[in-house]
């Protein structure tokens, strides 16, 4: 039992969440994390006061040195919308255009974020040019063959990040034709591992948890029921204590891989109440009273992040 208690509710009565492809994957996930306070009960004050105190002056959110950082700044608006708290829409809108004239510099994750911290914001907020210039950049991460995006300017072959960046910034910014769906579902494809589950790269033996994850949702965000078959997959990387590690061979679960797997399996139908209460335990064991959770067992340092993947798992366990 965690410090304080973030389980107030029990988990009698929880159901699957087959998650619509009508919303975006940004938003899919923001409706789940609103759940968590579900189970966090009188809890969420203590998780809104940790993101609240990862706010910057600048007007972004802060990484794990407490420096205001493009990434970080995604999680704390989704932490905000999840917890209902009002955002800082002025300080948040400044923050975003101060990286404005850094598009051209920016890697795909970064840019991903620009744009999906955009997307939260009032259309009207949105600078003229933004679309253009981000879908430009975009095209500078687009592999040669076509099927899909890398992350970094020194790679050249389409990853599963890469394409499932890429999506979301298609769908934030309201540009789907930027993807050629077929193709991307291609690249997927290339991507199973021989022990069913899914890599970054084409031809490796094993896949990974957070990987695999992210080709179901492609897959589904794409038109595709292929992703169903990565169930079995998924639940052989649920450790025996509750939480998913992040691939075969891996003893120690994390936050994130437990987050992604719920939330892929929720997709999928599969029926969570058949693992809640073990996953509910994990999640016990990185919950800390000052409102926020670590990443694994070896972890001490709490962030936005994590705590996010923490209202995201809780989200999933609470239906």
């Amino acid at each position: 039992q965690a410090e304080d208690g973030i389980r107030d509710i029990g988990v009698t009565g929880v159901q699957t969440c087959a998650l619509p492809i009508s919303v975006s994957l940004r938003l899919e996930m923001l409706q789940v994390a609103r759940l968590a306070p579900k189970l966090l009960g009188d809890s969420t004050e203590l998780v809104a006061d940790f993101f609240k105190s990862q706010l910057h002056p600048s007007g972004g959110f802060c990484d794990r040195e407490g420096k205001p950082d493009l990434y970080y700044t995604t999680f704390g608006i989704a932490g905000f919308l999840a917890l209902q708290l009002p955002l800082p829409t002025d300080q948040l809108v400044g923050y975003l255009r101060s990286h404005h004239d850094r598009i051209e510099e920016l890697n795909m994750v970064d840019l991903s974020c620009l744009a999906r911290g955009w997307a939260f914001m009032p259309k009207q907020a949105w600078p003229d040019d933004l679309r253009t210039r981000v879908l430009h950049r975009m095209e500078a991460f687009r592999s040669e063959d076509g099927t899909g995006f890398f992350t970094e300017p020194s790679e050249s072959q389409a990853s599963m990040y890469g394409c499932y960046v890429g999506l979301g910034i298609a769908q934030d910014l309201d540009e789907p034709s930027v993807v050629n769906e077929q193709q991307m579902l291609t690249c997927i494809r290339s991507r199973l591992a021989e022990d069913g589950g899914y890599s970054n790269s084409p031809d490796l033996p094993f896949g990974l948890t957070p990987t695999t994850a992210a080709a179901v949702s492609l897959f589904r965000h794409l038109g595709s029921d292929e992703g169903n078959a990565a169930r079995d997959w998924l639940l052989t990387q649920m450790h025996s204590d509750g939480g998913f590690c992040v691939g075969p061979g891996i003893v120690m679960p994390d936050l994130l891989s437990t987050a992604t797997a719920l939330h892929a399996l929720s997709s999928i139908h599969f029926e969570l109440e058949r693992i809640a209460e073990k996953n509910l335990d994990y999640l016990d064991t990185l919950w800390t009273a000052k409102g926020g959770f670590v990443g694994s067992w070896e972890d001490d340092a709490l962030d936005i992040e994590y705590t996010y993947y923490g209202l995201l798992s809780l989200g999933h366990l609470s239906l």
